[in-house]
């Protein structure tokens, strides 16, 4: 079955060969719209409903139906495994540059709490049929591998659409996404009904909303702020770039830093013949590495402080692996700069007039930080829940989304024309990013389902073979390449909890915040590891991390040429995997 759907994925670019799903083309200077097979999206659909349903059978009386309400025990809480319940719901957390809805520990005591747990797990659990009865199942521990099919599906598009049908791509990317995510999200709901809507309505309005506002408001702050003068991109002045971006990511995020660093560095750079060296050692050291040292940078590192890890601690643990990796990369980039720079066997120009270097818009550092402290509140104020569509959603989180809208909105308002005209700004990179991360976001949930599952699902086998620091370093960090890092990090963070025999609360005194003689040094191994893994490889693919697309696709809109999504992968391949060999040599 699986191998059905490898050929399908592999024969779906074919189809623009086809008359039904040709490329662009123009008669009588009449652009012909494509169209798409209706009878060959229906058989797929069809196909894949069939091949998700079968697994498990479900039981509400009759086969095939799915209860809208767990079974009712007399008890507060429904009749759920807890243990992945919490694992669930406290994975689901937004910070700069990531998708997730935040939150604190469960505190069971207090009734919201169940009513949370219920729904961050409602739409990951059915109810299996057994002899009659029923009990409660983690759809993490029943879907196949083969269900993520659909997001290996939309992640091939993007890497081979550029490439066959450029300028279909170009005015229909938007239409591919969402074809790959109504193939997992109509048989999703027809299999498993109200635990279906439920699950991609969750994902839709706690994940991809708030990453996609939060993308927004850096995007249009950032744009908001203008350096000029004569900055010209010798391999000295892109270097000092780098290492500013690299340092100032971890206090206001890797998504901050890029958003307000890749203009300057394409502007400086404008009179080079070759830029895309640039950009791509840009994404792995400000869009990733440089996240490093405060919960404020990465994703993961936030998730880590709201689970029990004292804010500094990073700075501290991580100091060494983060300015290790930067240093060698910063050298390496430096000569690659500057041995293309020589051969260009070009000068900066020389002008005429020298405009002294100043920056405009600093206004727009207010909402910036703004931003940046609206963030800081969602994760550290905790609030009433209302619901919404059936979802419970945290007040906090959504007084964090308005704060951000009305940032990016009055940096619009308030920044002159003038000044963004200079930035060369245009919505097109945000519409991109929002028409794709849409179709990957709905894509990812089987991938998200299974991984959270731990043991009991499909990739149980790997994740109880890991016990070296090294296994976790290399596991998060290769899944955290393609899938989000957040939930990533937290389920290894479990991992190794789990693998210890200890709970979140034995978090400080493990990492010596609570008198030496609660020290594990094995803990605190695993945990470097998990921290490392999770940050570091975010930079291997253009999804590794929110903002990687977002700076790909600002290089594009400044007519920056940048290599596809493998031919991006064989930069970080043969530049970062080898450095990372290096980091699990030295330190794991």
């Amino acid at each position: 079955m699986a191998g059905f759907w490898v050929r399908i994925m592999i024969l779906f670019p074919s189809l623009l060969r086809q008359k039904g799903f040709s490329a662009i083309k123009r008669r009588g200077g009449t652009r012909v719209k494509p169209r798409i097979p209706v009878l060959f999206d229906i058989s797929i659909l069809l196909i894949f409903t069939f091949l998700l349903g079968q697994p498990v059978a479900f039981s509400d009386d009759t086969p095939g139906s799915l209860p809208m309400e767990p079974a009712d025990t007399g008890s507060e809480h429904p009749v759920l495994d807890q243990t992945a319940a919490e694992r669930h719901l406290e994975s689901r957390h937004t910070y700069p540059g990531t998708s997730a809805e935040h939150a604190t520990p469960l505190d069971h005591s207090r009734p919201e709490s169940s009513v949370e747990a219920r729904d961050a797990v409602g739409h990951n659990r059915a109810v299996h049929g057994h002899a009659g009865k029923h009990h409660e199942v983690n759809l993490g521990e029943i879907l196949p591998l083969w269900s993520a099919i659909p997001f290996a599906g939309i992640l091939l598009s993007i890497a081979i659409f550029p490439l066959v049908a450029p300028v279909f791509w170009h005015h229909h990317f938007g239409k591919v996404s969402a074809f790959w995510g109504l193939i997992l999200a109509i048989p999703y709901i027809i299999v498993f009904k109200e635990n279906g809507i439920h699950g991609l309505l969750h994902i839709i309005l706690i994940d991809y909303f708030p990453f996609i506002i939060l993308l927004w408001g850096l995007y249009t702050v950032a744009g908001g702020i203008a350096v000029r003068g004569s900055l010209r991109g010798t391999p000295a002045v892109n270097l000092v770039i780098l290492t500013i971006g690299t340092i100032v990511a971890s206090w206001i995020g890797t998504t901050g830093a890029a958003m307000l660093l890749i203009r300057p560095l394409l502007r400086a750079n404008k009179h080079r013949k070759t830029v895309m060296h640039s950009v791509i050692f840009f994404i792995f050291l400000v869009a990733n590495i440089g996240g490093s040292l405060t919960p404020l940078g990465d994703p993961p590192l936030f998730l880590g402080f709201l689970h029990g890890v004292p804010f500094f601690w990073t700075t501290i643990n991580m100091f060494m692996p983060m300015c290790f990796v930067s240093v060698i990369l910063l050298i390496l980039y430096f000569l690659i700069d500057l041995f293309l720079y020589r051969k260009e066997g070009m000068d900066a120009p020389d002008d005429s007039v020298k405009e002294p270097l100043r920056v405009d818009g600093l206004f727009n550092l207010v909402f910036l930080c703004g931003i940046v402290g609206a963030v800081l509140m969602s994760g550290s104020v905790k609030l009433s829940t209302f619901n919404f569509l059936g979802i419970h959603i945290q007040l906090q989180n959504w007084l964090r989304d308005l704060i951000i809208l009305t940032m990016g909105l009055l940096s619009w308002i308030t920044t002159t024309k003038d000044i963004r005209t200079t930035n060369g700004f245009t919505w097109f990179p945000i519409m991109e990013v929002a028409k794709l991360f849409a179709g990957i976001f709905v894509t990812i949930v089987p991938a998200l389902a299974i991984l959270q599952a731990g043991e009991k699902g499909a990739m149980g086998g790997m994740i109880r073979a890991m016990s070296q620091p090294w296994h976790f370093f290399w596991i998060t960090g290769t899944l955290s390449s393609f899938l989000d890092n957040a939930p990533t990090y937290l389920t290894f963070f479990n991992t190794a909890l789990g693998k210890l025999g200890k709970i979140e609360q034995d978090v400080p005194g493990m990492l010596g915040y609570m008198g030496d003689h609660l020290i594990n040094r094995e803990f605190i191994r695993l945990l470097i590891a998990i921290s490392c893994g999770a940050v570091f490889m975010g930079a291997n693919t253009y999804i590794g991390n929110a903002p990687n697309f977002m700076v790909k696709s600002i290089a594009e809109e400044n007519k920056i040429r940048m290599p596809s999504f493998f031919g991006y992968m064989a930069w970080s391949v043969g530049i970062l995997v080898p450095v990372f060999v290096i980091v699990t040599v030295v330190f794991f």
